[in-house]
């Protein structure tokens, strides 16, 4: 269910927590736990304002840290390139992951400054790219499946190419794992290719034990603040059977578990840690403390 707001609305930002806690609780199988615990990780670090949610598909189970920020909307940064890949795949204005664009010769930094592919660029997280990508689109196309599919407040504002880092697209922490989800299972509206592609590129780390698969984002808030968001879903792997040398593709099962990650930190902190690794650091800890991760 969409929820529509308008300016009189004072009470609007309640209103939308209230209905994403029902969302939340909707099926009468799931569960909902609180994980104030999870919190020691973000103050380790100095963060005050962080969330984590956590959807166990297995258990039919949903954990989070901080529950009234995971419900709160914000810019998705660069998260919003899984959607953008999305309906580039759809449209066919990328007909798949290997459409080149050509560097425009502007320097940013380094692992942008080139011609690559959507995979490339998608790795990097090229923002140039994916302007570009949003060019093509179109904002007729883009809008489209922003409202068929439901994703966050559905707002594309002024710019074509800077609607996701300018704060008028906005979206939650549990909005994201319920995009997510929806993607591992080929439920948007979207082909099962263009699903399997973008999960593909999503993969970021590979064991015999796990594969995690993740977006980062980076962006800027009304405040001035920088959110800092991981979004993405780890498959446990369990082997079904203990002689390796019998085992076939039917012997072993993937348990996907669904997440995001968003903090705050302040402008001055920028350069005082590597934030681009701890925020992944944090993934791995909460993962590793739930169990959805080995340690």
């Amino acid at each position: 269910m969409r929820v529509i707001t308008t300016p009189v609305m004072k009470n609007a930002r309640s209103i939308v927590s209230l209905v994403s806690i029902l969302l939340l609780a909707s099926c009468a199988k799931t569960r909902v736990s609180e994980h104030a615990d999870w919190g020691k990780y973000y103050q380790a670090q100095g963060i005050k304002n962080a969330c984590f949610i956590l959807r166990d598909n297995n258990h039919e189970a949903i954990h989070y840290y901080n529950k009234d920020r995971c419900i709160q909307r914000f810019l998705p940064a660069s998260t919003f390139k899984i959607f953008n890949s999305l309906v580039a795949l759809e449209t066919v204005v990328a007909p798949d992951d290997q459409l080149v664009i050509k560097w425009d010769g502007v320097a940013r930094r380094p692992d942008w400054d080139k011609d690559m592919n959507m995979r490339e660029a998608f790795k990097v997280s090229c923002v140039p790219y994916y302007q570009e990508i949003a060019r093509r689109i179109g904002k007729q196309k883009m809008q489209h499946y922003l409202d068929t599919t439901k994703y966050g407040n559905a707002t594309i504002g002024g710019a074509i190419d800077t609607f996701w880092l300018d704060n008028s697209l906005q979206i939650s922490a549990d909005e994201q794992v319920g995009f997510l989800k929806r993607m591992y299972f080929n439920e948007l509206p979207f082909s099962e290719r263009s699903q399997r592609i973008v999960r593909s590129m999503m993969l970021r780390e590979e064991t015999p034990a796990y594969k995690l698969y993740y977006k980062t984002g980076w962006g800027v808030k009304p405040d001035n603040q920088r959110i800092l968001w991981v979004v993405g879903f780890i498959e446990r792997i369990q082997n079904v059977k203990e002689d390796k040398d019998a085992m076939n593709k039917s012997d072993v099962r993937l348990y996907p578990y669904f997440f995001a990650q968003n903090f705050d930190i302040a402008v001055s902190d920028t350069a005082t840690k590597d934030w681009a690794k701890i925020r992944i650091d944090l993934v791995h800890q909460v993962l590793q403390d739930y169990g959805a991760m080995p340690k």
